[in-house]
């Protein structure tokens, strides 16, 4: 039982020099709000609540250091930014910005963001009502040229 606790210990240790790549770009020249203004409140919302995991700038808590978890956070991001990326939006084509819409819309009307795990740790992500309904009636306002 001691030997495999050690071996336990030990390629805990290993894994953490196994690092992740920062999703903490500074460069925000084909952001959504370089062609569109965003109001104060819907901007409030998004650096709150999904900014983290849907743009190129995630503020990372204290256990992004220790791996494995740092390896589940970098994958939740990744997977985050493939469904929406706000950081890269001028890069989207019409369809793909229209697709995106049509999901963010379904996403909040099912109250299916920010994910329940994300919440566990970040209380302070978590939306109300009157919030899910500011972002679903921006995202329906959204005009795709």
């Amino acid at each position: 039982m001691k030997r495999l606790l050690l071996i336990i210990l030990v390629l805990f240790i290993l894994i953490q020099f196994i690092k992740i790549e920062k999703n903490d770009s500074k460069n925000e020249l084909n952001a959504i709000s370089t062609v569109m203004e965003i109001p104060v409140e819907v901007n409030k919302i998004i650096q709150t609540s999904c900014s983290d995991c849907h743009s190129n700038s995630t503020k990372y808590p204290w256990y992004s250091k220790i791996a494995p978890a740092s390896w589940f956070l970098a994958q939740h991001i990744k997977e985050g930014k493939e469904h929406l990326n706000f950081s890269e939006w001028t890069t989207y084509n019409k369809d793909q910005k229209e697709h995106i819409i049509k999901d963010l819309k379904e996403v909040l009307n099912e109250r299916e963001m920010p994910l329940k795990n994300y919440l566990l740790i970040h209380k302070d992500a978590k939306l109300t009502e009157n919030q899910y309904q500011i972002l679903y009636d921006w995202a329906n306002a959204l005009k795709i040229e």
